[in-house]
């Protein structure tokens, strides 16, 4: 296990690389910066103004050098200052990034009460009444773009039953609410889908025919044999979530106005704050690949299969 998680974590050291250098050049190859966007507009400002801020914020150098002295400097532990306002990257981005993970964490939970449970009746009740009602749910769910979902939730529960704010008011769980709604509703139909094709193929499989056969109740069959060997693919499901989430929230923290990383993202492309974004798209990569390897291991610890094939490799 040791040996296998050391060549995971080398294997991933040239994709973080890779991650760097092409979100540093397709930053630059936008045609516009941060002076271009603090000045441009202001007919007032000579070039020579802009010529200095532009040299002072070191935006005038080849692009390879900007790159290898925000590279070294990121190895160090220095991720620079914001172009806008002035503050210390890392400590901007570390103190918008607990929002998101709560945020993350509360839309993983709705999701697995939901999707998991619907999932397995799903699968249990295959090709009944129920079965299609909740298959019809989620296309229905999955096909709802999510700032849709998000103007409906806004309609329904702030504005007519006044039941939760419009806008966030902080990081409380009352402002959550509606973003991680939000969330969970396109993942839930599409995980619920997942589990119960996961489910049900467990259920056509001989041993539970066997099982059957011997007189064992379903409920035991389900609990003990089925969901075990279906924990596979609901791991998987649970770590893509992680992911996803984490480098997806952008646009609902920007529609509900929570204050997270993503938000932060969204305002810093938008001002072209280039250590900011990427201080995002690093620190969204390492937690993308961390969630990855932690999934890796867990497959390695809980299916012999995998461990038997790393073995022979």
């Amino acid at each position: 296990m040791y040996k296998y998680m050391v060549r995971r974590l080398f294997q991933l050291i040239p994709v973080l690389l890779g991650i760097t250098f092409l979100s540093f050049a397709m930053m630059r190859a936008a045609g516009s910066d941060a002076v271009t966007e603090m000045y441009g507009e202001k007919g007032a400002v000579s070039q020579e103004i802009i010529d200095a801020k532009r040299a002072e914020l070191g935006l005038d150098r080849p692009f390879a050098e900007q790159y290898f002295s925000w590279l070294f400097g990121m190895l160090r532990g220095d991720m620079g200052t914001s172009y806008v306002s002035g503050r210390d990257v890392f400590d901007t981005f570390a103190s918008k990034l607990p929002a998101t993970l709560f945020l993350t964490v509360l839309s993983i939970l709705t999701t697995v009460i939901v999707s998991i449970p619907l999932g397995i009746v799903a699968a249990v009740n295959h090709d009944r009444v129920i079965d299609y009602i909740l298959r019809f749910i989620s296309f229905i769910g999955n096909s709802m773009p999510g700032f849709f979902a998000a103007l409906l939730l806004l309609q329904l529960l702030s504005i007519r039953l006044k039941l939760l704010p419009v806008i966030s008011d902080g990081t409380s769980l009352k402002s959550a609410v509606m973003p991680a709604l939000t969330l969970a509703i396109s993942m839930s139909a599409k995980y619920m889908r997942q589990v119960r094709a996961a489910v049900l193929e467990e259920l056509n499989k001989d041993y539970v025919t066997g099982a059957r056969a011997r007189g064992v109740k379903n409920s035991i069959i389900l609990r003990k044999s089925v969901l075990r060997t279906a924990m596979l693919t609901i791991i998987t499901l649970l770590a893509l979530s992680v992911g996803s989430l984490l480098g997806g929230t952008a646009i609902i923290e920007s529609i509900f106005m929570w204050d997270g990383v993503g938000k932060l993202a969204v305002d810093a492309i938008t001002m072209r704050d280039y250590p900011l974004i990427q201080a995002y798209v690093v620190w969204m990569a390492i937690i993308y690949v961390m969630v990855n390897l932690i999934t890796d291991l867990l497959y390695h610890a809980f299916d012999p299969r995998i461990r038997q094939g790393n073995l022979q490799a």
